[in-house]
């Protein structure tokens, strides 16, 4: 059985790299390499050569390599986990480590699973025409690091069951975890179809603007995804860009405070908040605001948080100081501009790691910086409204759109405001449910394209008409 101490001597350099600190401790996780824009390069040729014979294997027989690729996966999830919990902070229990290495293999099992057959357009008497879709090549992953495993599946699983190979390039903050999930997925790829390059800026330019990479697929801020675009231009890549979310959430005067609670707070607080398609603002009617406040009071209070190595915690820190301060920031100009704090809110200055408490800003403007801008960590703002058109009308006055959700007892009457919400995914009673088998993309800021399904398939694929 791999252990945690296994994955880190497998992916360890022997000297130089670069310490990665535990952000719950502040100790040394280990020395992830300080791959360089050569290595990179070098990488791209190599999957550039492994590329033809992967594609011209079936989809059948890439799906069995997928289905392999989970079983490694599987075989080792407890050292994933402790390393994840270690280098991202997030507790093991929860919805957590554990539950992160969990979905990577169910995302390769599903992915492997889908059937993607050529689409008849027209057969008649004046002939008949197909779409198919062949590899693009190789493609470049640039991922985050606040679900650095699983988002990391999210791009090579579709890329690798189309055909292509795969060069990722992960946050410089979580290198290790992929480094890692790569290592026991190549323990039954075929060799080269799969690289991670870990390094700086340096090199996640290079990817972005590598006229051998065809596609570049990446999750994370808007602002660095402006960046891969621009750099991307030149060579007319394919993109397909996750973005920053701030998701709505709008509760229905319907709807009954005590039974969403629970749901509610983690669909804003999963991962401590550091999720791209948490609820970062909660639009709460007049007539429920007081029982809405109260419920999600108590529900937070009964969330431990503290490192993650122990298993009574669900809620963990922030994965890096920058984060950190953002909250911190955030927060003291709520409650400088008069908003009140329901619970957290002051953090403890002796604490070691980067820990924010728990946090429920309520009686504040929606024009507030809490929540406007996207904060990523553990503190909600909940704004009080007095109809619904003037909730639907704030939910969309940001210039994002990644997915918003919708709490009623009337499932009828939910639907009808989903559908006036300016998102690319809204959800009733529930936040962030994402699905292997349904698609999922932004608008607006968001970004453009489609993960997940039989359509996230079709993105890293290569449309072409055969009419004869």
């Amino acid at each position: 059985m791999t252990t945690y101490q296994g994955l880190l001597a497998a992916i360890v350099p022997a000297e130089g790299g670069r310490d990665i600190m535990d952000p719950a401790t502040g100790e040394v996780v280990g020395r992830a390499p300080e791959h360089t824009v050569e290595d990179l390069s070098a990488a791209v040729a190599s999957a550039r050569g492994a590329q033809s014979a992967w594609a011209a294997l079936s989809h059948a027989e890439r799906s069995d390599y997928l289905n392999r690729a989970a079983d490694a996966v599987e075989r080792s999830a407890e050292a994933l986990a402790e390393l994840l919990s270690r280098e991202q902070g997030k507790p093991l229990n929860g919805p957590n480590a554990r539950f992160e290495v969990g979905a990577c293999a169910a995302w390769l099992r599903a992915t492997a699973s889908f059937e993607l057959e050529p689409e008849v357009l027209v057969d008649d008497e004046g002939g008949r025409a197909e779409l198919i879709y062949r590899p693009i090549g190789v493609v470049g992953a640039i991922g985050p690091w606040n679900w650095p495993m699983m988002i990391s599946v999210w791009q090579l699983a579709p890329a690798l069951r189309m055909g292509n190979t795969v060069v990722m390039k992960p946050s410089e903050y979580t290198p290790l975890s992929v480094l890692a999930l790569a290592v026991v997925l190549n323990q039954e790829l075929p060799a080269d179809v799969l690289h991670v390059v870990s390094g700086g800026r340096d090199v996640g330019e290079s990817l972005s603007s590598h006229p051998d990479i065809g596609k570049i697929m990446f999750t994370g801020s808007t602002a660095t995804g402006k960046a891969i675009i621009r750099s991307s231009a030149d060579t007319v890549k394919r993109l397909t860009l996750e973005l920053g979310g701030n998701d709505a959430g709008i509760v229905l005067p319907d709807a009954d405070p005590k039974a969403i609670a629970q749901d509610l707070f983690w669909g804003a607080f999963i991962n401590t908040g550091q999720t791209c398609a948490a609820m970062k603002r909660l639009y709460v009617p007049e007539n429920l605001y007081d029982q809405v406040c109260e419920s999600l009071t108590e529900v937070a209070l009964q969330m431990p948080m503290g490192v993650g190595l122990d298993e009574n915690n669900v809620l963990g820190p922030l994965q890096n100081k920058a984060q950190y301060d953002i909250i911190a920031r955030l927060v003291e100009e709520a409650k400088a501009s008069g908003a009140r704090v329901l619970v957290g809110g002051e953090p403890e200055s002796d604490q070691p790691g980067y820990f924010y408490p728990t946090t429920l800003v309520a009686d504040i403007d929606n024009d507030n910086a809490l929540v406007t801008e996207e904060q990523f960590g553990p503190a909600l703002p909940i704004v009080r409204y007095n109809s619904v058109d003037e909730a639907v009308e704030m939910a969309n006055s940001l210039s994002v759109g990644l997915g918003a959700s919708v709490w009623s007892s009337d499932p009828a009457k939910a639907r009808e405001v989903a559908a006036r919400i300016e998102a690319g995914t809204v959800w009733i009673n529930k936040h962030g449910a994402v699905d292997p088998r349904v698609p999922f993309g932004g608008v607006k800021g968001s970004g453009y394209g489609l993960e997940f399904g039989v359509e996230g398939l079709k993105a890293l694929g290569t449309p072409q008409v055969i009419s004869y």
